[in-house]
């Protein structure tokens, strides 16, 4: 055995029994934070704006600090750009980490070093629990491939941005920077249909052990790969291929096209953001993924039911929540950002550890006619069909169409491989959405709205109406749920 095998072998069993004893004191943890958090932040301006002093409790912080957007920290990220320091935090972040908003267009979410660092740590600490699960130590000498946004950096005035992940690839440990692909000339590729051709060019040869990337655009290299390689499988061309690491998107409807491509390998799900890095898949046979609650962040939630009907005010810390109930999540970071509203929804489903599943954005629903249908719903419901009745999904969006005789949801999805019968499969999406949403039923057994429709696209459909918008690549994804008619219209134009 290699010495630095030996080394990760006696790592990846300290950070097994560091990790275990971390989820007996998560209510703890999150107390140490909150702490944390409020004393490094008490003297910036917008502690001094809202009262923030550094021992104040938490029953006095939500009386003061209201659940807040991306809009009310405009002002202040203003003048951080502009080389002004504790503004958010104590100091000044390293990074501006750019993410996409529906409403405020570009976001500039602040990345301090202790916060990169919180999200280098959570990485490390998966790696470390597969390898020990796993009994694989390989790692340091496996080749590992990422797909991620372009490396290189710009300035908003004084400040440097860029991709969450394009900024993560200035961070990759030494250890790892020799068999990490692709390259960071590679990476600064642009267009994004260039770069994933080079990207197969300049992996093709290589002894690939992990890949990661959102599974549209992993699917996509795979696509560009085996063309290249002339095999059937990713596997053909990656013997010793052993992980997918994903995350940014469910994964259920890729799953299918994904394995067919690619072969079997292990799959781990994460959750990293600009904000922070949420949670990870810490057991191979578990798709819950542990809510990290020492790595700079304190959650609160409000159930989804309480903020669609205005009553932001009924947030919880952690130790409130209920299993099974769909929460939007709140953060407040060490890199600044209070009572931050993500736009996320998650579902606890253990509480012993924490654990939960992404199952949407309060943004991304469809209820143009009272239905409440979220992201979720729309996911289990086609992992359903598919189950039944065949089908390889590329891609999928909802949209409402009102008519002036009846009303419906129109499904869009792209197949690669289709249905034994598409005509079974809308019947068991219209089953299961009806058995999963007591309004949506009621809306379609009164005559409000009829059953859906289910139209497929074109291939190339939905990376058609990505690139009309200037948001293919990279890590953009389409929305699986709209109130408008924008994807919908645009598919039935060119591509149903």
């Amino acid at each position: 055995m290699f010495l630095p095998s030996f080394l990760l072998k006696i790592l990846a069993k300290k950070n097994f029994k560091k990790c275990s004893l971390d989820s007996n004191f998560t209510l703890s943890n999150q107390q140490k934070v909150f702490k944390q958090i409020v004393l490094n932040g008490s003297r910036s301006s917008f502690a001094k704006d809202f009262g923030i002093s550094k021992s104040i409790s938490y029953n006095k912080f939500i009386n003061r600090v209201p659940l807040l957007s991306y809009e009310d920290f405009k002002k202040y990220i203003n003048r951080i750009s502009l080389g002004e320091k504790n503004i958010l935090t104590s100091g000044a972040p390293s990074y501006f980490a750019i993410t996409s908003g529906t409403t405020s267009g570009t976001k500039y979410i602040p990345l301090t070093k202790e916060m990169m660092n919180m999200q280098t740590r959570a990485i490390k600490e998966l790696l470390l629990l597969y390898a020990y699960q796993k009994n694989y130590y390989n790692i340091v000498g496996a080749g590992m491939m990422f797909i991620q946004g372009s490396p290189s950096l710009r300035r908003f005035n004084n400040m440097p941005y860029g991709k969450l992940s394009g900024i993560a690839a200035h961070h990759v440990p030494f250890y790892l920077k020799k068999n990490r692909f692709p390259s960071m000339e590679t990476n600064q590729i642009t267009p994004w249909g260039e770069k994933i051709k080079l990207i197969a060019k300049e992996t093709i040869n290589k002894d690939m052990h992990i890949i990661g990337g959102i599974p549209p655009w992993v699917i996509t290299y795979f696509k560009e790969l085996l063309s290249l390689a002339r095999c059937e499988r990713v596997k053909d061309v990656f013997p010793n291929l052993q992980v997918y690491i994903h995350g940014g998107t469910s994964f259920e409807s890729y799953k299918k096209n994904f394995f067919k491509l690619c072969g079997s390998v292990d799959t781990l799900e994460v959750y990293p953001a600009s904000e922070g890095f949420f949670a990870y898949q810490d057991v191979i046979e578990d798709k819950a993924l542990k809510l990290l609650t020492n790595h700079g962040v304190f959650y609160e939630f409000v159930s989804l039911d309480d903020y669609n009907a205005g009553l932001e005010q009924n947030r919880v810390p952690v130790e409130g929540v209920d299993l099974n109930i769909d929460y939007v999540m709140i953060v407040t970071t060490i890199a600044g950002l209070w009572s931050y509203n993500t736009g996320d929804t998650v579902r606890f489903v253990s509480k012993n550890p924490y654990k939960i599943l992404f199952s949407g954005r309060a943004s991304q629903f469809c209820s143009t006619f009272g239905e409440h249908v979220i992201e979720k719903e729309v996911l289990s419901s086609l992992e359903e069909a598919v189950l039944c009745f065949g089908g390889v999904v590329v891609e999928f969006t909802v949209a409402p169409y009102i008519s002036d005789s009846i009303s419906c949801h129109q499904w869009f999805v792209e197949f690669s491989v289709a249905p034994n019968s598409i005509s079974s499969f809308r019947k068991k999406l219209c089953e299961t959405m009806r058995r999963q949403n007591p309004y949506y039923k009621d809306l379609v057994d009164s005559g409000v709205i009829k059953t859906l429709e289910l139209k497929p696209v074109k291939s190339g459909g939905f990376a058609a109406y990505m690139k009309s918008i200037g948001k293919f690549g990279g890590q953009n994804k389409c929305p699986h749920l709209t109130n408008n008619r924008s994807i919908a219209d645009f598919l039935i134009k060119n591509y149903v």
